[in-house]
């Protein structure tokens, strides 16, 4: 405080002062008038000088302050412009009314006044775009955005149209550096060893490991991957986040070097990768490299699974899965399924939802294994669709079989803790005919063919999963085979589940094996009639128009793949668009079709059907739904044009990353 402050007389005492003096020169001129006039000059004079001292004060004071002022002022708009952060306010219309020197220097221009903010960070426009609706106050946003090589975080108010920058760009390097450095595990199989070395002798097959093992460790060290042999079919493999980022972008370019390596050989050598990266341990790193190992297995092999937080990405999958020539499998599985039917109270077999005859044969198949050992079994059926129309009518003749169908209300009101539920012909739980089901039962087992999808029922004591059958009453079949001693089959049980393995192969046309000839030959000694499996795939006259109409309505993309889209409006069965699909594979020059029509519940359905040099299985996972490499489908809540837009945006996307045909 300055000394002038300091020596001021403060308060009202100077002026009851005066006023004392006035009263004692007053007295004073009634006892002497010449002492009093001389008293009251003096007073005067005291006052005059008492006013200018004040005025002086009061002079100085304003000067000191208004000094004072300036140099803050100075002081503060040189701070707040040689700030390390810069600060930006913008007007309503979104352009720059002031800034300081940092966000200058950020263009390294003097001023950016009149500037839009959409020139200079292209990328705030979606932040600074979002307004809301409600009257409460616009939260903060916290933007980071890169700008000539270096990292800022954009804090914008919104209320007061002002951003602060903040220069990141240490953090982000550190950031990005930590997230390119984490550990991702990885586990490369041969999925078919001993298919491939068949009939080689051992100098032949050490030979031919030799020549494999050579192209991964030549393919790992240009990845710089550490690899690490396990076994002869088995490796594992170590790598960061960036490595495993370049292996995604390259596609697995292994998976085809190794096929193609090795394809003059009778069975060409795959590859299986299952890697993972995310985990918060080492441990969980490695349980989910084994999970994603078990799903590319699971989904026929040749194929590369990467599970990465909750994100599940497949590459690869262009062959058929190869026929396991081992019947030791089944057998363990058919034991393990008879020990669990005979600890339960009941077994309650289901399928997928709108069942097709794979999916009722096999559950009759199972059924009919719990009736062997005596134990209460029920089928788990909604209702009829056209495409089990026929076989329904056989089994409602049959006393036994249409007693033990029961409605999802039932199912759910029988089950307890110690029943079993068996699900055939899906591996999912929301494509059952009743997912309460799966939710409530203690323990659950999965028969399925299908290649296996990111959804899955995890929790199943027991899971018999082929993709390389054919069906799901072949694998029943074999399972029928080894679960009792002496199986006696009536004929509508063996006509049930051949009529499953001949709607699925297409009489036998795909998806054939050697085991699938063995399942149908025994089916046919157990007193299979196919000349009721012929009257049950009868075409009606209406519907082979119907299909005529559609196919009429076919266009080629690509060259080799049919898309057809039926008018709008027009409801047709889910089974029909199917057979539509089957039948464009038919014409000349069709590697792939697409068939997209309205279905009667509403939905958009697609069916995909394909020769095998294109995986239409990739493609409906994309939309949501799945199946096979050669067989997959998938339905959607949409219009029919969109339905159409997806699929054939799809297929660019696929065309774009890999090419569409092996």
């Amino acid at each position: 405080m300055p000394k002038f402050l300091q020596k001021r007389w403060h308060g009202y005492q100077t002026v009851w002062a005066f006023l004392l003096l006035l009263v004692l020169v007053i007295c004073i001129s009634m006892y002497n008038w010449e002492l009093g006039v001389i008293g009251l000059l003096l007073s005067f004079l005291l006052g005059g000088l008492m006013l200018k001292t004040e005025l002086d004060f009061r002079r100085e004071l304003n000067q000191y302050i208004s000094g004072l002022s300036f140099r803050i002022k100075r002081v503060e708009g040189e701070a707040i412009s040689t700030l390390p952060f810069g600060i930006i306010l913008y007007s309503e219309n979104r352009t720059v009314e002031w800034h300081n020197r940092f966000a200058s220097e950020m263009f390294e221009e003097q001023s950016l006044i009149g500037e839009p903010l959409q020139d200079l960070f292209p990328q705030l426009a979606n932040a600074l775009s979002t307004k809301k609706e409600t009257k409460e106050p616009a939260r903060e946003l916290k933007v980071e955005l890169q700008h000539d090589e270096r990292y800022y975080q954009f804090l914008i108010v919104p209320d007061e149209r002002l951003i602060y920058l903040y220069e990141v760009t240490e953090l982000a390097v550190l950031r990005k550096q930590y997230e390119n450095e984490r550990l991702a595990l990885g586990i490369v199989m041969l999925d078919n060893m001993d298919e491939a070395a068949q009939g080689m002798d051992d100098q032949q097959r050490t030979a031919l490991i030799a020549k494999v093992s050579s192209e991964i460790t030549s393919w790992a060290n240009q990845y710089n991957i550490y690899l690490r042999r396990l076994s002869s079919e088995r490796y594992l493999i170590m790598l960061n986040h960036k490595a495993l980022q370049e292996l995604e972008q390259s596609r697995f370019v292994i998976l085809d070097t190794v096929r193609e390596m090795t394809a003059d050989l009778k069975v060409p050598m795959t590859l299986s990768i299952g890697l993972s990266f995310g985990a918060e341990s080492i441990k969980e790193l490695g349980e989910l490299a084994q999970s994603s190992l078990d799903m590319a297995l699971g989904r026929g092999g040749d194929q590369a699974a990467v599970k990465a937080g909750q994100r599940l990405s497949f590459y690869g999958g262009k062959s058929n899965a190869v026929e396991k020539r081992t019947r030791v499998r089944a057998r363990v599985i058919a034991h393990a399924l008879r020990d669990l039917m005979q600890e339960s109270d009941r077994v309650l077999i289901m399928g997928h939802k709108i069942p097709d005859m794979d999916a009722l044969g096999a559950a009759i198949g199972v059924w009919k294994a719990a009736a062997l050992y005596n134990v209460e079994a029920h089928i788990v059926l909604d209702k009829s669709n056209p495409s089990i129309d026929r076989m329904m009518e056989q089994v409602n003749k049959d006393e036994k079989l249409s007693q033990a169908l029961l409605t999802p209300e039932q199912s759910l009101q029988m089950m307890t803790e110690h029943s079993l539920l068996v699900v055939v012909d899906t591996h999912k739980a929301s494509m059952t005919i009743e997912p309460r089901l799966v939710q409530t039962a203690s323990r659950v087992v999965v028969v399925d063919h299908h290649r296996r999808g990111e959804e899955f029922i995890n929790d199943s004591v027991l899971i018999y999963l082929e993709p390389y059958a054919s069906s799901a009453c072949e694998l029943v079949t074999e399972l029928l085979q080894y679960i009792h001693e002496k199986v006696q089959l009536t004929p509508l049980e063996a006509t049930s589940l051949l009529a499953g393995i001949t709607v699925d192969t297409k009489h036998f046309s795909l998806h054939t094996g050697s085991r699938t000839f063995e399942a149908a030959g025994f089916l046919r000694r157990s007193g299979a009639d196919t000349v009721m499996i012929q009257r049950m795939l009868k075409e009606d006259l209406d519907e082979y128009i119907a299909k005529a109409e559609i196919i009429k309505h076919a266009k080629m993309i690509y060259g080799h793949i049919a898309i057809a889209v039926t008018e709008p409006g027009q409801k047709i069965p889910q089974l029909l668009i199917a057979q539509v699909a089957d039948s464009l594979l038919n014409m000349t020059d069709v590697l792939a079709s697409f068939v997209v029509s309205e279905r009667p519940d509403g939905l958009v359905g697609i069916s995909a059907r394909s020769l095998g040099r294109m995986n239409v299985q990739v493609v409906m996972e994309r939309l949501g739904g799945g199946g096979h490499l050669t067989n997959a489908a998938v339905q959607l809540d949409c219009s029919l044009e969109e339905a159409r837009r997806r699929v054939v945006d799809v297929l660019a996307e696929i065309d774009g990353e890999e090419g569409l045909f092996e």
